[in-house]
């Protein structure tokens, strides 16, 4: 069975003030590193940007857009798995410069026999960094349409496997593969735990 990934890109990072996605990380931008790294695990990759959103021609992706402006990552995700081949699907966001591979194997073998597999660390269910398969797609489309934004919504709805803290920093043991970079400090911080700073 082939595996995707999704990569959501659509945000507009207000908190950052300037798009996250085109941010340099290394001779990289923050969205080709994530792209990069999904791509040496699946063979198939979809960007889901916001229509409008300008995105790197080129590259070892597909790319969707979000349905409508505002609808958070549960309409992102619902449109990178009606555009994929494949039958789940690694969903990440693109501005987790830190992600690693061996993170993303873990969850896709751990979902297998599962609609969901999702990590639950600290007591929070990290539901932009975890595996859907497409037969969520109608749940989806429905919580979409009654204005369920909250992909823990999604997740609830389903005999979801959730992945334990212990399982992920078995591959990650710093769960790394976790850190966003929402704001500019975050941003430094994963610059200089890169030795990019």
């Amino acid at each position: 069975m082939s595996d995707a990934a999704i990569v959501l890109c659509g945000g507009h990072s207000r908190r950052m003030a300037r798009d996250k996605a085109s941010l340099p990380f290394g001779d990289e931008t923050l969205l080709e590193r994530v792209v990069r790294i999904v791509s040496e695990v699946v063979s198939e990759v979809w960007v889901v940007a916001r229509e409008g959103q300008e995105v790197p021609r080129g590259g070892s992706f597909q790319t969707a857009r979000d349905p409508e402006e505002g609808l958070g990552p549960l309409a992102g995700l619902h449109a990178g798995l009606e555009a994929m081949s494949a039958e789940r699907a690694f969903l990440t966001s693109c501005d987790v410069p830190l992600l690693q591979g061996a993170y993303v194997e873990r969850l896709l073998d751990l979902s297998r026999g599962h609609p969901i597999a999702v990590p639950v660390v600290e007591g929070r269910s990290m539901v932009t960094s975890a595996v859907y398969s497409r037969e969520v797609l109608p749940v989806a489309r429905r919580l979409i349409e009654e204005r369920k934004l909250r992909p823990l919504y999604l997740v609830e709805a389903f005999a979801s496997r959730r992945v334990s803290e212990q399982e992920v920093r078995e591959v990650d043991p710093e769960l790394h593969s976790l850190f966003n970079c929402n704001t500019p400090e975050e941003y430094e911080k994963a610059l200089i735990a890169a030795d990019l700073a």
